[in-house]
């Protein structure tokens, strides 16, 4: 009911009730006035939805794709595998074997159990073709099936059952008997390794058939005993390599050989003694007894890391000789030892090097036959100081009395001649006496005259590749008296070992700390 209003005779307006409309006419009225209309939203927004459905499904079609294929392939190789067990054809080179399909079917899903139990049904028909096999007397059939059940790890009881089974049939089909008599027959003869017939073969076959086979078990325990007393006299005649070969055989047959770990220890000891007969043999220039002794350990263990430095060492004073000789223009000796070294080191940095000093050694003796000869009264005065220095080292005159030692007569006659051959080769032979000269000083801690002899070394061979650690050992031991004369409170003489250690060797291990200990004293500190 709406209010409607009424005009009184007065004029005044009076509200009035109309009770016939019903409910809502007025809205209805309204309603029916011409409006603008708010458009609807939802159209929009189903079309949103669409665009978005329609780009995931492109999105996530490949994928779904490929899981549909992947499933289909799957189910295949599946069906495949049950028919190939159906059919007796349990693997296949060729990838047709029910083995192969279940394998490819969990290689494209990790997670399908049925591929497993598939493997798992391959293994019992396996171990079932195993049996079939046997009693049809195929043995290598029945080896063949028992080997792939082992493969696909069936029941180990199942699998030791038919393996037992096949021994006996083996043995039987070989006749142990046989084999028995031929292996002692063998023995006998003295035949006891190294082909097929012998002994020690026919014995393990036996133990292959029947493991348990007592007399195969002591007839080979007492075999590899007898080969491990032979190793030892090898190895202890220095037949490294026999040894060693023997107790690898025995090794390899029998790896629990009770007598087995004392031969082994015996080899790695004389394969040590013939490391230091080598190392010695090189510290003392026998470069063919030193590479003989190398190459033994090698024969007995190939591979041995010591060994194999040691002949690169070689190599290496091979190559150092072939530089010295190219500089006395002796060019045979050169070449047969450049040729040793290569041999042994063919990559060494020290024989690339020698090759180039022989090299450059013929281009300068090239230029000095170019040359103009020296003067007749020139030469003769060389030859009479190389004479002098001749006698002066029969007098074991090498650097003292001044002026007159070998060492100054030669290097008079050098400094007249210096790329003359004769003078080259008389300083290379004085080399080893002054080298001799230093070792001998620093051991009888006559440190000045080894400083001395190591100067007439480094005149006479400045590049021998020895000088380095001879200058750092007469460095220490200068360090050495240093720290002694100031301890004594002697700071001038361990100030003049401290700048002799310095001149020789500037990263010799103390030296910093002995430096530093002169330097607080001479400031007061101590």
């Amino acid at each position: 009911m709406n209010p409607r209003p009424d005009q009184l005779p007065d004029g005044r307006i009076e509200p009035h009730i109309d009770w016939h409309s019903g409910p809502g006419e007025d809205q209805q009225r309204a309603r029916a006035v011409p409006a603008r209309a708010t458009p609807p939203r939802w159209p929009w927004l189903l079309g949103l939805v669409a665009v978005a459905g329609l780009a995931t499904a492109i999105m996530l079609r490949k994928p779904i794709a490929d899981r549909m294929w992947q499933g289909t392939r799957v189910q295949a190789l599946l069906d495949q595998g049950e028919e190939a067990i159906a059919q007796g054809k349990l693997t296949a080179a060729d990838g047709s074997g029910a083995r192969q399909r279940f394998e490819a079917a969990l290689a494209l899903d990790n997670d399908r159990s049925e591929a497993r139990q598939g493997l798992a049904r391959v293994g019992a028909a396996a171990i079932a073709q195993a049996r079939a096999a046997l009693n049809a007397n195929d043995l290598d059939a029945a080896r063949q099936a028992l080997l792939l059940a082992r493969q696909l790890q069936v029941p180990r009881a199942q699998s030791d059952a038919v393996a037992a089974d096949l021994r006996k049939r083996q043995a039987t089909a070989a006749g142990v008997g046989a084999l028995i008599a031929r292996a002692v027959a063998a023995r006998d003869a003295g035949r006891l390794d190294g082909d097929p017939d012998a002994a020690l073969p026919l014995f393990q076959r036996v133990l292959a058939l029947q493991p348990d086979n007592t007399i195969a078990l002591e007839a080979r325990e007492d075999l590899l005993s007898d080969q491990l007393a032979q190793a030892r006299r090898a190895l202890q005649a220095g037949q490294l390599a026999d040894g060693a070969r023997r107790i690898g055989r025995v090794r390899e047959l029998d790896p629990g050989h009770y007598d087995l770990p004392d031969a082994t220890a015996e080899l790695a000891r004389a394969l040590d003694r013939q490391r230091r007969l080598a190392d010695a043999e090189l510290r003392r220039g026998r470069l063919e007894r030193a590479v003989a002794s190398y190459q033994a350990v090698l024969a007995a263990a190939p591979g041995d890391a010591a060994a194999t430095l040691g002949l690169q060492n070689v190599a290496t004073q091979y190559a150092q000789r072939a530089r010295r000789a190219a500089g006395d223009f002796d060019f045979d000796a050169a070449s047969a030892d450049l040729a040793q070294a290569r041999a042994l080191a063919p990559q060494s940095r020290a024989v690339s090097e020698a090759s180039g000093a022989i090299a450059r050694a013929h281009r300068s003796q090239a230029r000095l036959e170019a040359a103009a000869p020296a003067s007749a009264q020139r030469q003769r005065r060389i030859q009479a100081l190389l004479a002098d220095a001749q006698r002066a080292q029969a007098r074991g005159q090498w650097i003292e009395p001044p002026g007159e030692s070998a060492f100054d007569k030669l290097r008079a006659a050098q400094a007249l001649a210096p790329d003359e051959p004769t003078v080259r080769r008389a300083a290379q032979r004085l080399v080893p006496q002054v080298q001799r000269c230093v070792s001998e000083e620093l051991s009888a801690n006559r440190v000045r005259a080894a400083q001395a002899c190591l100067d007439a070394w480094q005149a006479l061979a400045p590049g021998d590749s020895d000088l380095r650690t001879a200058r750092r050992q007469l460095a220490m031991r200068w360090i050495d008296i240093g720290n002694e004369r100031l301890g004594a409170g002697e700071l001038g003489a361990a100030n003049e070992a401290l700048q002799r250690a310095r001149g020789l060797d500037r990263s010799a291990p103390g030296l910093d700390a002995f430096a530093a200990r002169v330097v607080h004293a001479r400031t007061g500190g101590g």
